[in-house]
């Protein structure tokens, strides 16, 4: 009587162990969504958001995550008569807005037609966006390489904020914090409020711990990445983004590979 050989029982112990890497990362960008994965989801977009802005302000002298300043600046430079920076200003704008619009299309067509990966698409798109960021700084002189990041960056954070909005119901908001933060304030307030109430016998207040469990982590997760993006760029230059692109092609890798059919 013969032995199978040992090597056939370690092969069928490899399907269990294939993708432990990525098991952190497997549900984030699933279809199926749950305030678990939202959270997860919206701390890895934070992160990545305040690490291209810090990092990116270093790199081309502009944030480039939120509009607010730079609708404020079209204002400022018609107002003063800068007609040259007024177009520079509408071409990041409609650049952010060219992102969010990118990403609902990703994601609107692939409900229709690969719904398992409606949300993986726009991540691994931002993924090789930064990617492409990398190589503009190692290509194209620092002169040159300015106006083309600032554009990138701005689709990048159109495509990325489009696209947790999306995902999360609006309930979250990574590429800027002034609602975020406002949020946190209110649910302080009330939690203050409510306290006062208790010990003057008042009526209870209502408050909404789960809201502040979602706010702080991802308000905190920008302000990570905003210190890993400067000092990323500040020891390799453009190159930082390098890492930034690898976790999120680690969110959306999971999404993105067939799913294995079990053989008899």
């Amino acid at each position: 009587m013969t032995h199978a050989p040992a090597i056939i029982k370690d092969q069928s112990r490899r399907p269990a162990s294939q993708g432990r890497p990525l098991r952190l990362f497997r549900g984030a960008a699933a279809y199926r969504r749950t305030r678990r994965n939202d959270l997860m989801l919206g701390a890895i977009l934070a992160f990545v958001a305040g690490a291209m802005n810090a990092g990116g302000f270093l790199a081309i002298g502009h944030y480039t995550s939120h509009m607010t300043g730079i609708v404020s600046a079209i204002a400022d430079n018609l107002a003063l008569g800068l007609f040259g920076l007024v177009g520079a200003g509408i071409a990041l704008l409609a650049s952010f807005l060219l992102g969010a619009a990118c990403s609902a299309i990703l994601i609107n067509w692939a409900r229709r037609h690969a719904r398992r990966q409606q949300y993986a698409y726009p991540l691994a798109l931002e993924a090789g966006l930064l990617i492409a960021f990398a190589g503009i700084g190692a290509v194209l002189p620092a002169a040159s390489a300015v106006p083309v990041t600032a554009l990138l960056l701005c689709f990048v954070m159109g495509l990325q904020n489009a696209t947790i909005t999306k995902i999360s119901g609006a309930r979250i908001r990574t590429t800027h914090l002034t609602g975020m933060i406002t949020d946190v304030g209110i649910e302080l307030g009330k939690l203050a409020y409510a306290l006062v109430a208790r010990l003057l016998g008042h009526p209870p207040l209502p408050t909404d711990g789960r809201k502040l469990a979602i706010l702080l982590p991802v308000v905190g997760m920008f302000f990570l990445g905003g210190l890993v993006g400067a000092l990323g760029f500040k020891h390799l230059g453009h190159a930082f983004s390098l890492p930034i692109a690898a976790l999120l092609l680690a969110v959306a890798s999971p999404q993105l590979r067939p799913r294995q059919t079990s053989t008899p």
